[in-house]
């Protein structure tokens, strides 16, 4: 498998680049690369790519880490693809919650195995092919069996980018293992949250007397998003408007994270902060279960020097006109 590309290089930018030269550097690719705008069929590939770079070096301590111990530092670089691929048919799970996953055996369940064994620790390693004898314990002169037990659970962590997080995906999993490397795909639910863990069955260690693997954890945390936020399966983005549309009202088309963009209406004497929904255009999780997209208006104000003399003076007679907001509890005494 090939070694992992530089996120440096991923993002075309020195390694001592500040914060807003590599947020501009992903902004410019990530328009170039989005599967929506992209159609060239490694589109999908390096979108991601530039994702996990930017999940890693927008965040001051991981690209700390990053910088002194390079992919092995961030747990990263697992080469998971990207928006666009498969769902998987397993259930999400919220976080703290377990996720069964199929990956390197049969989904969680209880079987016979599981039984016997829980059955043999119960009456003391009695039973058939132990020396003994259902019901009555052990043969005279059987020497008692350990039970075999089962092997230790193993925890892992991975950074999975927004857009997995959010579309579904699979992440390439390299871990070490009774001192020997494995590697295997783990496959990402959509609409996954940070803390949420994925169980996959007989990849833990070995057991120490013959009896099953224990199980791999997972725990996923989820990187961060230039735009968009999210609550839940909600999905929520800043959107910009000036003083007078914000006084007259306006209509602005704001971007989705999948399926292009979605017109809204800003009303006429809107406040910063307040929130329009968009129902249904939020994460889709594996189950079908949909999330509502929230467009959160934020007023702009001209910066200092910026307005002409006449914009001065017409907002000076529009000042006048204009009823003090302070006039009220807490800003003036009952």
């Amino acid at each position: 498998m090939s070694r992992p590309r530089d996120y440096y290089e991923v993002l075309g930018i020195q390694r001592g680049a500040s914060a807003d030269e590599i947020r501009k550097a992903y902004r410019k690719l990530a328009r170039q690369l989005h599967p929506d705008m992209n159609k060239a069929p490694d589109a999908a590939k390096k979108f991601n790519e530039v994702q996990e770079a930017y999940d890693v070096l927008s965040d001051a301590d991981k690209r700390k880490s990053y910088d002194r111990f390079g992919h092995a530092g961030v747990g990263a670089g697992m080469g998971g693809a990207g928006p666009g691929a498969a769902n998987w048919g397993g259930g999400a799970g919220r976080s703290g919650r377990t996720v069964w996953s199929d990956v390197g055996g049969e989904g969680g369940g209880f079987d016979a195995s599981d039984f016997a064994s829980i059955f043999e620790q119960m009456f003391g390693g009695a039973g058939a092919g132990m020396g003994g004898r259902p019901g009555r314990g052990p043969a005279p002169g059987a020497r008692p069996r350990t039970a075999p037990q089962p092997g230790r659970d193993l925890e892992h962590t991975i950074t999975v980018t927004f857009m997995t997080a959010a579309l579904g995906g699979s992440e390439q999993l390299r871990f070490g293992n009774g001192g020997e490397t494995t590697e295997i795909n783990v496959k990402i639910p959509a609409g996954i949250e940070s803390g949420a863990k994925l169980r996959v069955k007989g990849k833990g260690y070995p057991s120490p007397n013959g009896g099953p693997p224990g199980d791999l954890l997972v725990t996923v945390e989820v990187g961060k998003h230039p735009w968009f936020s999210r609550e839940g399966l909600d999905l929520l983005i800043d959107v910009p408007v000036n003083v007078a549309e914000a006084i007259n009202g306006v209509t602005v088309t704001v971007p989705l994270l999948k399926d292009g963009s979605v017109d809204v209406k800003v009303p006429a004497g809107i406040v910063s902060g307040r929130k329009l929904r968009v129902r249904g255009k939020g994460m889709v999780d594996s189950k079908g279960r949909a999330g509502d997209f929230y467009v959160v208006v934020q007023i702009v104000a001209p910066a200092a020097g910026t307005l002409s003399p006449q914009a001065r003076q017409a907002v000076g007679q529009l000042e006048a006109e204009l009823i003090n907001p302070r006039n009220a509890p807490p800003w003036v005494d009952e």
